[in-house]
């Protein structure tokens, strides 16, 4: 056994466990230490929104044409999406540990931009955002209405419009958003025959209902060209009406 070898031998095995702690001691001063090493590998998240898709629209048609870009771009190791019925996508690329995060994502969204082409237009009008940083989450903070006063709806917009602005701002916090909260939108189902029979066509109801979404500003009464005797102006406002209903036609 080569233990008894080294028993009978008390002073070599000193002085080979006395070699072995100095050369543990030399290799330490010349490995590269870090206080935060990059254990993880480098993560880019490409998330988008189709207002008023189902999970599979959104995965034909938007998450299927960027994961077909983003194939082969350097030092990936896969890439993963996320299709939601609420219209949202979220794709993570994971590259090799050890690559530069700013080059990428440059990388990420310069084949991003070579698939926008290929997206519906409101995709591409609403954006494609392209961030670095992992899709896991850190904390999830719930608000509510313990008194049931306020529905779902209430709290989630107040939710948006002040709690999310002050989350954003939080050192470190990369990404937050509002889970459950779909955008307003509106799903317009067509009937082939009641088309035919007015000799309409979906680009001509789809023309008509863009022109009706339109905003315009009414103006204000008593602005030149007016009277010398006019004196007040009185500012008119539109106000906003958003549906999310679903309309046969």
């Amino acid at each position: 056994m080569i233990s008894s070898f080294f028993i009978d031998r008390p002073i070599f095995a000193t002085v080979v466990s006395i070699f072995i702690v100095m050369a543990g001691l030399g290799a330490m001063r010349k490995l590269p230490i870090a206080q935060y090493p990059d254990i993880a590998p480098v993560q880019v998240t490409v998330s988008a929104s189709y207002p008023g898709a189902s999970a599979d629209v959104v995965a034909q048609n938007l998450a299927a044409p960027i994961e077909l870009q983003l194939n082969g771009v350097d030092n990936m190791l896969y890439m993963s999406s996320n299709s939601s019925s609420s219209g949202s996508m979220a794709l993570s690329v994971v590259f090799n540990n050890g690559t530069d995060p700013d080059k990428a994502r440059s990388d990420v969204q310069d084949r991003v931009n070579h698939a926008l082409p290929g997206l519906p237009e409101i995709v591409t009008q609403q954006g494609v955002s392209v961030s670095q940083g992992s899709s896991s989450f850190m904390m999830i903070v719930s608000v509510l209405s313990p008194d049931e006063r306020y529905d779902s709806t209430y709290v989630g917009n107040y939710a948006n419009l002040y709690v999310l602005d002050a989350i954003k701002r939080v050192p470190g916090a990369s990404q937050s958003r509002i889970l459950g909260m779909p955008d307003y939108a509106m799903r317009v189902w067509l009937n082939p025959d009641k088309l035919a029979q007015f000799g309409l066509t979906t680009s001509e109801v789809a023309a008509s209902i863009r022109v009706q979404n339109e905003q315009f500003a009414i103006g204000s009464i008593g602005q030149s060209p007016s009277p010398e005797h006019t004196t007040l102006t009185f500012p008119q406002q539109c106000p906003v009406r958003k549906l999310h209903n679903n309309i046969t036609a």
